[in-house]
């Protein structure tokens, strides 16, 4: 992100960019200071193309008029899988692009190995927008309680976090929510998270988990109809519970390799209490009980997009393991 930072302060713009990864918060905070640095205000010569489906054909159209009066043209391209499968025709037309043009891609996936993200390494720069740890996390809310005049102990931003979750866009909220409640007071205590702060969906996941592995098959059902409740999607929640299995096999192999919580915090870039609760899961579950709900989460995936099943029964289906 060094570079991105360096490209917006300076107003020295690469021709394409990309900004992808699954921390929604920092992409959409980036692509909007890209816009801001590349055309300010100028809807003239800025075009967002969004989504599959998308017309290549016009995009290379408009990416090939020249800016009126205007230094350049920012052509948005967002969430179009292009990095997944792309077009021949836009791949080899980008070296060919004009200098008025700048093209942001904004991804939350991309394959690395795809032929259209080597050629944006090639001609531009890629920024990929992860999950920030717990140091990072603690500092960045830290820093926006300090602007609003509030100080916390590391202790209760720790307890904050374990609340919150790592999602940026929810700390961030959570926060506001805290200042407010917090008027005329200087320091945040634990009673005053515990009193504003919501439980979020990642925390009912791991209960989720914590009961699938126990047998509580019930309760586990439970559970999804609470967040069911809360209007999240099913496929979200299906994401979710397939992280939190790929997260518990990392987590057990490591531990099979005598390493513990810190340096499976560092290597797998986990907050240190997220590992702490993920352990007792792994220990709870063999290997193949791991993959056989990794590959669960797979199939119900494949069974929602090809039409086979309602979202809502898959993840039903996936929770009371009845996939065959």
């Amino acid at each position: 992100m060094q570079t991105l930072n360096q490209d917006i302060r300076e107003g020295k713009f690469r021709p394409v960019y990309l900004i992808f990864g699954e921390e929604t918060f920092l992409r959409n905070s980036y692509k909007n200071r890209l816009k801001e640095a590349v055309i300010g205000e100028d809807t003239m010569n800025f075009a967002v193309f969004e989504g599959k489906g998308i017309d290549v054909e016009e995009l290379i159209r408009l990416a090939d008029t020249m800016p009126f009066f205007s230094e350049h043209r920012l052509i948005l391209v967002e969430n179009s899988g292009f990095f997944k499968s792309a077009p021949d025709s836009l791949v080899k037309y980008l070296p060919s692009m004009p200098d008025t043009t700048c093209i942001l891609f904004v991804e939350a996936e991309v394959d690395k190995r795809s032929k259209l993200y080597k050629k944006v390494r090639e001609l531009g720069y890629g920024a990929e927008m992860a999950r920030q740890d717990t140091a990072s996390l603690a500092r960045w809310a830290g820093g926006i309680l300090a602007k609003e005049g509030k100080k916390i102990t590391s202790r209760t931003m720790e307890h904050f976090l374990e609340m919150t979750g790592d999602d940026m866009e929810n700390i961030r909220m959570e926060l506001e929510k805290l200042v407010g409640y917090t008027l005329g007071r200087d320091v945040i205590t634990d009673k005053d998270v515990e009193a504003v702060c919501t439980v979020r969906v990642t925390s009912r996941i791991f209960e989720m988990i914590a009961a699938i592995s126990g047998g509580q098959t019930r309760k586990a059902m439970d559970l999804y109809e609470d967040l069911l409740t809360l209007k999240e999607p099913p496929m979200r929640i299906l994401f979710l519970i397939a992280r939190q299995f790929n997260q518990i096999l990392q987590v057990k192999e490591m531990m099979s390799r005598g390493q513990d919580k810190g340096t499976i915090a560092s290597r797998l870039k986990m907050q240190p209490f997220v590992v702490g609760k993920v352990m007792p899961q792994a220990r709870q579950f063999t290997r193949e009980q791991i993959l056989s709900y990794v590959e669960l989460c797979v199939n119900a995936e494949e069974a929602v997009k090809s039409g086979k099943l309602q979202d809502r029964l898959a993840v039903e289906l996936l929770i009371t393991k009845k996939y065959g």
